[in-house]
């Protein structure tokens, strides 16, 4: 068995027209090469005189691009392959041509054809299909929280050839599009985004692309959390209605849920002056000791770059 019939990668099963042996289909990618196998089995009395590749691009525009003669040798009259194109071998039983530096143009029909005495000409086809890995990428897209539907990711394979198919995974209710732009190379970016309406509790959720496409082993999986900026929204804690005159060592704790996060934290009182038991630490108010002039309204303010959140608190003091 010649090592014609051998196992290739990327190479279907040989095929046979008439006696004309090639590969029905090859594959291979940019700036790379590739074999494109012929053979003329089981002559007999069928003599060999010339030998042509010619390419096919579109059906029916066949262009010359590799020529054997056993006497005048091999030309290569195809500018396009210029310096491109060779012979493997260089004999008529065998005339298996080397293409490199390849092009996505490249994809196509490669007919290798003989013309024999006294049968006439004999071809076979292959077909060279060009593959081109995408660059896969995605990205979480910072929006405010609104009650309009926005774009909060997007997921983009580009330049892949076959065109890759992107989907999302997710709890969070939402919607996505498609889109597929033909390049000029031949390949096809492929772009999708993920729309929605953003809520504060949306932010952090997690959302994953997944990029699908021949030439990946596997899917190519993107995960991404969501996030939404919203200005703050504030809670006291520490007040257990059981503030009664003479405790000690009460505590309030302002909080704030905001994206991004506060800038600053500011506490006042309805009175417009601290009562003298009372001790501001950051977001913590202290007061040491519970009397009637902690009968009052404290408020915490939160700011971030979005703006404000107040909260108030009444607190009112037991008596002895």
């Amino acid at each position: 068995m010649s090592c014609f019939m051998c196992c290739i990668v990327g190479v279907k099963s040989s095929v046979w027209s008439q006696r004309v042996r090639v590969e029905p289909e090859v594959t291979a990618y940019p700036n790379g090469s590739v074999n494109l196998r012929c053979e003329f089995t089981n002559s007999g009395i069928t003599k060999l005189t010339q030998v042509s590749w010619m390419f096919e691009r579109v059906e029916g525009d066949r262009h010359n691009i590799a020529v054997f003669h056993p006497l005048y040798g091999a030309s290569f009259p195809n500018k396009d392959f210029d310096g491109r194109v060779s012979f493997t071998q260089g004999s008529l039983e065998n005339p298996s041509i080397r293409i490199d530096k390849l092009r996505m143009a490249d994809a196509g029909r490669y007919i290798c054809e003989y013309a024999t005495y006294p049968s006439g000409n004999e071809q076979g086809t292959t077909t060279l299909i060009m593959l081109a890995k995408p660059r896969n990428s995605a990205t979480a897209i910072p929006v405010r929280a609104s009650s309009s539907e926005v774009v909060v990711a997007s997921c983009e394979a580009a330049q892949g050839k076959p065109e890759a198919t992107i989907s999302w995974i997710t709890t969070i209710a939402g919607r996505y599009n498609h889109t597929s732009v033909p390049e000029r190379d031949g390949t096809v970016t492929v772009k999708s985004e993920y729309r929605m309406i953003p809520t504060p509790a949306e932010n952090g959720k997690e959302i994953t692309c997944l990029v699908n496409q021949r030439t990946q082993i596997e899917p190519k999986a993107f995960a991404l959390k969501l996030v939404v900026e919203y200005p703050p929204t504030v809670t006291i804690e520490g007040y257990d209605n059981n503030w009664y005159m003479g405790r000690t060592d009460a505590v309030l704790t302002c909080q704030a849920d905001a994206n991004p996060a506060p800038t600053d934290v500011s506490w006042t009182v309805a009175s417009g002056q601290f009562p003298p038991s009372v001790r501001v630490d950051q977001n913590r108010l202290l007061v040491r000791k519970v009397d009637e002039t902690v009968n009052t309204t404290f408020v915490c303010e939160v700011k971030n770059s979005l703006g404000s959140g107040k909260k108030e608190l009444v607190a009112m003091v037991i008596g002895e």
